[in-house]
Formats: C-alpha cells, structure tokens, sequence
C-alpha cells in the first residue's frame, strides 16, 4: 500500500488537524513546517527491498546504511553500482550478524567495491532499519535487507521524502559513524 502524505500542512480542525498532530508525533516535526511526503510499503505484498533499491539507483551524492541483516543481492549489486557511479556509500551493521555466511559474504562484496563498514563493538544492538540518501530520501521500518525481509516475512518501509527530516537522520548516523567506542572498522 502506498501513502502519500499532503505536501503543505491542513490548518483545518478536523482531519488536517489529524494528520498535522500524527505528524508531530511521528516525526517531531512542528505544525508549523511542510508536511513530509511519506511512501509505505508493506511486506511482501508491496516487495518493499525493490522500491528501496529503486532509490539507491537515483542517488547522487551519498547513501548511508544502518541496519541489521543486509544479504540481498540486489541490495548488494545497487550499493555497489552507487558506488562506481561515484556515490558515498557506508554501511553500519551488526557484529553478531557476521555469523551469517550470507552477511559475511554480502558485506565482503561491499568491501571488495570499496564501500567502508563498520559493526558495533557489542552483539545484537543494531536495531536501526535506516537509509539515509542525499539529504532528501531517508527511510526507516521493520525491514532488513534480505531477500526474505523482500518476498516472505511481514514488514514495513517508510520512504520519507522531507529534507529537515532526512538531514536530522543524516546527523545521527554521522555521530554513529564516527563513534570509536560503540564502533569499529569491519576488515
């Protein structure tokens, strides 16, 4: 199912004023700024993982990766193909995930593309589910991305197109990034 959200913000009392408050409880954004545009696909109906790729092939500057299981190869061949375009790929994982051979060979395509990983220092505490593109596409949900987060298990992918949103994700996975005690370079 997909949802797109009105482009400027409902000043009305009933419905707008509705959708203006689910807003501000969603993404903590003021009544007052231009509602998001919000895509939602839901797994496997939807094939969720497609319409993410989708983005990866339309970015231009950066795709930043935060997320837990990442074996699918068309996760995989789209980061790469970021990357050889001349995007800043980086992707944030799991250490404990490392011992799927699916992720280990996955993340080691990523690698041998030149693309940096990096894991935290503690098992099983990556919970994000979050993409982070250009300063404009963020997106966040349930799903990993896996081809059964894609085609068999019952997920959710929000598509957010919002600049002062997607910048504030931006932020926190930069401050992620950069954190040498939670964090550390996958070789």
């Amino acid at each position: 199912m997909r949802w797109i959200l009105p482009p400027r913000p409902c000043r009305c009392l009933s419905r707008g004023l509705s959708v203006t408050l689910a807003m501000v409880v969603l993404f903590g954004a003021s009544p007052d700024l231009t509602m998001a545009a919000v895509e939602v696909w839901y797994g496997p109906d939807d094939r969720p993982l497609e319409h993410l790729v989708q983005r990866y092939d339309r970015a231009k500057r950066y795709i930043f990766v935060a997320v837990y299981g990442l074996t699918s190869p068309l996760s995989v061949k789209a980061l790469v193909g970021a990357k050889k375009r001349g995007v800043d790929v980086r992707v944030l994982t799991d250490r404990e995930r490392l011992n799927d051979p699916k992720q280990q060979t996955a993340l080691s395509a990523l690698r041998e593309a030149g693309i940096p990983i990096k894991i935290n220092r503690h098992d099983a505490l990556m919970h994000l589910k979050q993409v982070v593109i250009d300063d404009e596409v963020n997106t966040n949900g349930s799903m990993n991305q896996t081809t059964s987060g894609n085609r068999y298990n019952d997920e959710r992918l929000d598509i957010i197109r919002d600049h002062a949103i997607t910048v504030k994700a931006r932020e926190k996975f930069l401050l992620l990034w950069k954190d040498q005690e939670r964090f550390q370079d996958w070789k």
